[in-house]
């Protein structure tokens, strides 16, 4: 089974909780690394702490959930070696992990149901990465590798 970090902010609590209950139905178990209530907190704390976790490598995955997913994964982008995606559907799950490498998948607690969120992540996390040219070149630039400067 693999392991994930998750994390949420108070919005994204009742996501976060009900995806840890039904982990086994997608063969994973998750890391909580909080928030532990639905009493206000920033999300940038807990982005900051998954992504921080992560080494950057293509396996090493988290899922941050807050109310819409958009600050959840700006946060998330702020740090160098994250390639998070906010993602809505399936499909774009398997964009983000199959062109963009997504490292971290991001959820809107307030626009996504917990049975998509689960399609989501098992569409994440089975599929591959491409390692064609033309993606690899722009992961090298996401990356700052090669960008003029």
């Amino acid at each position: 089974m693999k392991k994930l970090l998750i994390a949420a902010d108070h919005a994204g609590y009742p996501l976060k909780q009900g995806l840890i209950k039904r982990a086994a139905e997608i063969g994973v178990t998750f890391e909580d690394l909080g928030t532990h209530s639905a009493d206000s907190v920033d999300y940038p704390d807990y982005a900051n702490l998954a992504c921080n976790r992560l080494s950057g490598g293509d396996d090493d995955i988290a899922i941050l959930i807050c109310g819409s997913g958009i600050g959840i994964s700006i946060a998330a982008n702020r740090h160098a070696h994250i390639r998070a995606a906010l993602c809505e559907t399936e499909n774009t799950a398997a964009r983000a992990r199959s062109h963009n490498h997504a490292n971290v998948l991001c959820l809107g607690a307030q626009i996504v149901s917990e049975d998509l969120a689960l399609k989501m992540i098992k569409t994440f996390l089975s599929t591959p990465t491409d390692n064609g040219e033309r993606h690899l070149r722009r992961i090298k630039k996401l990356c700052g590798i090669g960008a003029k400067k």
